[in-house]
């Protein structure tokens, strides 16, 4: 199942819970705009290449809608959609005053020089720039770009409407990018996860855990799970899969990982099937890759007693089902991975200030926001009796349609 298709069924769920009438219900499904346009660059060799690049602002009820952009090969607009609306279910859960939106350009970013990265991301920005704003639409880094990429939109923005650091977040510090951003949304997994076992009377210390996707998400919550007294026994990422049932030794990981550019051949744990990852025996299964890899193939062989989705829809609907018979917890995707969301939230703070904090005052601000995110969702969990995923979706949707009645937009 697509993630649109995922992520249409979940909101409809949600709505019927909340018994919201069908025209409200149909308002809140549309996306407010979609952008398509085309980015044509002159390569190194001289010759063109043309790309497609996307961009749908889904919702802005609650504030200036926000989201990543991704340079995949296998972004389209189906894709973009689900991801764009999800994130105005995230932000609400969040409690931070903004929509959702999401973008990208169909682009292997690997196959481009730095130089025509560049020139593709100016051109993308040239195309949209009027659509986008500090008040409007504030992008933010997704897969296949980083800091680099938008220090470069900022550049490119600003040429059109004088310096606004605010337009983007996920800078380069040097931009007015926050500190802690890095490592939000592995930290903001941490404290979620926190969270969930404090439920259970249980803590970080003393659980296996077995991640999926060893890039900036999975490789933060690596380390800071590792540092709070965590087992990590198996890890997996594009190279390949490592696993150590005695624990795995993540600092020398991190360094071998930067060193190699993947986990595999580190010596400190065996290699493995990558495929058998997610159902390798542990406590809490952490997957931080791509959507849609836990599915009904291989979800009645998961051995983990909990699911944090640090990656956007790594569930699908089939697998929710069979894992919940198990009695299989899953803190779900809009609550678990929102650290990044909320951390880009108070860089957008601190430079319409003007005024930076400190990388303690991040942190300890994330910690507030993702412990009350999750006191909110349980508080939904019982009015609606339902599990976690339908608690965070309630939630969300709940706001934005409280937001979207309250301006008198209902249909």
């Amino acid at each position: 199942m697509n993630a649109l298709v995922a992520t249409n069924r979940n909101f409809k769920l949600a709505a019927r819970l909340l018994g919201l009438d069908s025209k409200l219900e149909r308002s809140l499904l549309i996306p407010f705009r979609e952008i398509k346009v085309e980015c044509t660059i002159p390569k190194d060799d001289g010759t063109l290449a043309s790309f497609v690049g996307f961009r749908v602002q889904h919702d802005n009820a609650r504030g200036p809608m926000k989201g990543g952009i991704r340079y995949h090969p296998e972004v389209d607009p189906d894709e973009v959609n689900a991801l764009a609306q999800l994130m105005t279910w995230k932000t609400a859960v969040a409690n931070i005053p903004y929509g959702g939106a999401k973008g990208g350009i169909g682009c292997n970013p690997g196959d481009l020089s730095v130089s025509e990265l560049e020139r593709l991301t100016r051109v993308f920005t040239q195309k949209i720039h009027d659509l986008i704003g500090v008040h409007t639409d504030v992008p933010a880094p997704d897969m296949g770009t980083g800091p680099q990429t938008m220090a470069w939109i900022l550049d490119e923005y600003s040429k059109f409407h004088g310096y606004s650091p605010a337009v983007v977040t996920g800078k380069p510090t040097d931009l007015g990018g926050s500190l802690g951003r890095d490592a939000a949304t592995g930290r903001g997994v941490l404290f979620g996860t926190e969270a969930l076992l404090k439920e259970y009377g249980k803590s970080i210390a003393g659980q296996r855990y077995v991640i999926q996707g060893f890039g900036n998400v999975g490789s933060w919550a690596a380390q800071l799970i590792h540092e709070n007294g965590g087992k990590i026994v198996a890890v997996s990422d594009i190279t390949g899969a490592i696993k150590n049932s005695k624990g795995i030794d993540i600092p020398s990981l991190l360094n071998h990982a930067k060193e190699n550019r993947g986990v595999k051949g580190f010596h400190g744990a065996d290699p493995i099937d990558p495929n058998s990852i997610l159902v390798e025996d542990c406590d809490i299964l952490i997957p931080a890759a791509l959507g849609g890899v836990i599915n009904r193939d291989n979800a009645s062989d998961i051995k983990a007693k909990f699911i944090i989705e640090a990656a956007n829809h790594p569930t699908d609907p089939e697998a929710d089902e069979i894992l919940s018979k198990k009695g299989v917890v899953i803190l779900p995707d809009i609550y678990a991975n929102s650290g990044g969301v909320t951390v880009s939230y108070f860089e957008w703070v601190q430079n319409i200030q003007g005024f930076m904090w400190d990388e303690e005052k991040v942190n300890n601000e994330l910690r507030t926001y993702m412990t009350k995110g999750f006191k909110d969702v349980k508080e939904m969990c019982k009015t609606h009796n339902c599990d976690l995923r339908m608690g965070a979706f309630t939630l969300g949707v709940n706001r934005v349609a409280r937001s979207t009645v309250l301006r008198g937009w209902e249909a």
